[in-house]
């Protein structure tokens, strides 16, 4: 019992107090910041970029396809392109993802996600959500499971996941939805009690990321019924997570 205790002293609090400003290590490749007064039309960047998710006149990143590899930013020598370590990407809007030269971080925070006050008095206390893999790498999966580990502590704001699509609030996707996928999907979508909430987290649940343009992939699902959240990333780091689901929830601070 002793050395729990002296162990418990010695780790201190491991867990993140405050979740929504905690700080981001300087690596971290979050917001694109561009200046596309420094561009001169190379199109380098559109070439090595896996997923098409650079457009040019103006330059713009789409983060809804972007893996965040930082090709773009290597290959250009006009530091027209660079990544901010801000991580909160989450928008209730499509088209809130498409970056370009006006974007801010404070703009992003300010604009990007629509708080509804339905959404706010029905889930802001309690919110159960069902994960579905449809095709994914494993990635985003990996990191929406240490959403709940003891550094970041998802339960601690009523979020957590659960096992049966019976038990919750709406559901969160993964993956690009592969044909195999897509009834499965669909099929916990009809099992989630109304009224419920769609989450895209990644690059390939938001635009099929690198797999778009594969014939494996039957995205018909995004035709059929709407999305309330897209949380761009890949994989979704946790914070990126937590405060998408915190602005949607709440609304921001």
């Amino acid at each position: 019992m002793f050395d729990t205790l002296k162990s418990r002293i010695f780790q201190g609090n491991q867990f993140i107090k405050d979740i929504e400003n905690a700080p981001m290590r300087e690596q971290f490749r979050g917001l694109p910041v561009l200046k596309d007064s420094n561009c001169d039309g190379c199109k380098k960047c559109l070439d090595i970029c896996p997923t098409g998710a650079l457009s040019l006149n103006p330059l713009m990143i789409d983060m809804g396809k972007c893996t965040f590899c930082g090709a773009c930013k290597n290959v250009c020598n006009k530091n027209a392109v660079n990544f901010s370590n801000f991580y909160k990407l989450a928008s209730t809007s499509r088209s809130a993802l498409m970056i370009d030269e006006r974007a801010t971080k404070e703009l992003f925070e300010k604009t990007a996600i629509e708080v509804k006050k339905e959404i706010v008095s029905m889930f802001s206390r309690s919110l159960k959500l069902r994960q579905v893999s449809a095709g994914g790498c494993n990635g985003c999966e990996m990191e929406l499971n240490a959403c709940s580990n003891v550094n970041f502590d998802m339960g601690r704001f009523g979020i957590d996941f659960v096992a049966s699509p019976r038990h919750a609030d709406g559901i969160v996707i993964t993956g690009p939805v592969t044909k195999n996928m897509a009834y499965a999907l669909e099929d916990c979508y009809n099992a989630t009690p109304n009224p419920k909430i769609v989450i895209l987290c990644g690059a390939c649940a938001i635009s099929g990321g690198i797999f778009q343009k594969s014939d494996e992939i039957n995205r018909e699902f995004f035709e059929k019924y709407p999305v309330d959240l897209y949380i761009p990333g890949c994989p979704v780091h946790p914070l990126t997570f937590i405060n998408g689901i915190l602005g949607y929830i709440r609304g921001r601070k």
